[in-house]
């Protein structure tokens, strides 16, 4: 009786490897080769869509109907990666540059992304995207004088534990 030979644990390399050919499928629009980076079951969270993707299926229908009114990616360009392995599956996050649409109506997003790989036999593939925008630079969940406030409260109760409340 032959035994199963365990998955392979992925390397940090292997994961921004994977993560480089989906990009650069992406980039050229490359549907085939863009999807074939994801698993059948994989699911999408976009926060330009309503609800869930639950299929690639799913989403290559929703790319299929992007495709028919002239749509396509122009650039895309990944930084700020960053690779968390676990065994034979990884988070791999980065922030993406992305410019994207029909003749003559493009624009320009800048989103972070977090895509789920996992070991599948001899590929790796995506079982998870999940798509957000960046927040605008003067962000904050702070009020605006919560600093000065902070500085007054410092002497008052070092140990307290400062806790941000969004209304």
């Amino acid at each position: 009786m032959d035994t199963p030979t365990p998955a392979r644990s992925l390397s940090e390399n292997d994961v921004l490897e994977a993560a480089a050919r989906l990009v650069a499928a992406f980039a050229r629009t490359d549907t085939a080769e863009y999807f074939a980076a994801f698993a059948p079951d994989a699911t999408f969270v976009f926060h330009t869509e309503p609800a869930r993707l639950e299929s690639r299926a799913e989403y290559e229908a929703l790319w299929a109907f992007w495709l028919a009114d002239g749509w396509s990616v122009t650039a895309c360009e990944s930084t700020d990666a960053h690779v968390q392995v676990y065994g034979t599956s990884a988070v791999f996050s980065h922030t993406v540059l992305t410019t994207a649409g029909t003749p003559g109506a493009t624009e320009t997003t800048r989103e972070r992304e977090t895509i789920v790989f996992t070991r599948s036999g001899d590929q790796i593939l995506a079982v998870h995207e999940h798509l957000s925008p960046v927040p605008d630079p003067g962000f904050s969940l702070e009020p605006a004088d919560a600093g000065a406030a902070a500085v007054a409260d410092a002497g008052a109760d070092a140990g307290a534990t400062p806790v941000v409340v969004v209304a």
